[in-house]
């Protein structure tokens, strides 16, 4: 199966929270269904992306990234890449890159999904459409907060206290995947 047909049945499979989210799931079903190439960044309408809330084992801290284009405190994830077999795929592989985490377990289901503009690196302007998950790490033997290593797609990189998140986030909807992930996490 191609990652379109995988992403297809992702997003067909899931149970959205609310009614938002469910017409948002069927707009993404009827993107996947009429472009040609959904899941690649060459296409140029617009096309899916991957990512994920990451929290430690006690579910207390989140992991995020300053993004560079973007200029704030988000999630981690990415474009779709050749061998990538689904969105969870891609958001997995994504916050494994990007954190230096040796291993994550992600949620089964889809999180959230979020549709925003952006001129990505193909200098295009564009538009993703994001499935988020959200993922838990590894516990530590001394309960301590796993160690990350930024990669160079990051200005930054840090845990946060879910009770403290930074000033500079994205408002709109980091603290509702945070709420989100951990309700999933839990599960």
């Amino acid at each position: 199966m191609s990652i379109t047909d995988t992403t297809r049945a992702i997003l067909a499979d899931w149970t959205a929270p609310d009614a938002e989210q469910d017409s948002l799931r069927h707009t993404f079903l009827a993107f996947v269904d009429s472009a040609p190439n959904p899941c690649e960044r060459a296409c140029v309408p617009g096309h899916l992306t991957g990512s994920v809330i990451v929290f430690n084992a006690e579910l207390t801290h989140v992991l995020l990234t300053l993004h560079p284009r973007v200029g704030k405190w988000i999630q981690l994830g990415g474009h779709c890449e050749p061998g990538d077999i689904s969105v969870a795929a891609t958001a997995l592989r994504e916050g494994l890159e990007e954190s230096g985490l040796p291993s994550l377990r992600l949620t089964g289901t889809p999180v959230h999904l979020h549709t925003h503009p952006i001129t990505c690196s193909l200098g295009q302007p564009t538009r993703h459409l994001d499935v988020r998950f959200a993922a838990v790490a590894d516990p530590t033997p001394d309960g301590a907060l796993p160690e990350i290593v930024r990669s160079d797609e990051s200005v930054d990189l840090a845990w946060w206290s879910i009770d403290d998140l930074p000033a500079n986030i994205d408002a709109d909807t980091v603290p509702l995947l945070v709420s989100l992930g951990i309700s999933a996490a839990r599960l």
